[in-house]
């Protein structure tokens, strides 16, 4: 699978691809799996090259809170590898993933300077995505930050059909929930208010975007 913009192995040359592969081995998880446990102190990093997989910690009551959802391409795990600190995150794969599993990441960047560069770069995206998300539960409401969700998936996962975008969603209501700050039935009453504008059409882990630039112009 093609890696998506803007991620890990999108940034490598060929050449760097291939560093990367032979530099680890490769691994695979079904769905459900969970790949990386929060609180464990690790130095290894996945490359994801197939499947997504999302990113959620818990607060101290047991609310999950997703904090992004991965596809192929990304890198998962480089803080705490590069730190020795325990996993901020836990990661689990939405549906079968495979990726190339690198023990000693911080030696491998010593001996690697211009990939090492390129993950300073790939951090600082994520640290300004991570502050426009801060920005968007200030600002929005609820259906706005579901729109923006929906949208983010229908950009980056979308497949294009005679009746709109058409995503294969790999979250539930409860991961949806926990990935815009909000509670199920929130989110629930949200995308019910999106179906009523006809911009979405909704079924079981799918969302088909009738109208992108009118869940663009609602999640802003």
């Amino acid at each position: 699978m093609k890696p998506e913009p803007g991620e890990f192995l999108a940034m490598l040359t060929p050449e760097d691809i291939e560093v990367v592969r032979a530099a680890g081995r490769p691994r695979r998880w079904e769905r459900g799996t969970t790949v990386m446990s929060e609180g464990d102190t690790s130095d290894w990093v996945l490359v994801l090259t197939d499947g997504r997989v999302k990113v959620s910690s818990h607060t101290s009551s047991g609310t999950e809170v997703v904090l992004a959802v991965r596809g192929p391409g990304a890198l998962l795990g480089e803080m705490s590898a590069i730190d020795g600190s325990p996993r901020s995150a836990t990661v689990t794969a939405l549906e079968p993933i495979a990726g190339i599993a690198i023990r000693d990441f911080t030696g491998f960047l010593q001996e690697h300077g211009r990939i090492a560069v390129l993950l300073m770069q790939l951090v600082t995206g994520r640290l300004r995505d991570a502050d426009r998300k801060r920005i968007e539960y200030g600002a929005f409401d609820t259906t706005g930050r579901v729109a923006t969700r929906l949208l983010e998936l229908a950009e980056r996962y979308g497949e294009k059909t005679n009746g709109g975008v058409r995503v294969a969603l790999p979250l539930s209501q409860d991961e949806l929930a926990g990935w815009t700050g909000a509670s199920r039935e929130a989110v629930s009453k949200a995308l019910r208010t999106l179906r009523d504008r006809g911009l979405i059409e909704t079924g079981r882990r799918r969302v088909v975007v009738h109208d992108m630039e009118g869940l663009r112009k609602r999640a802003r």
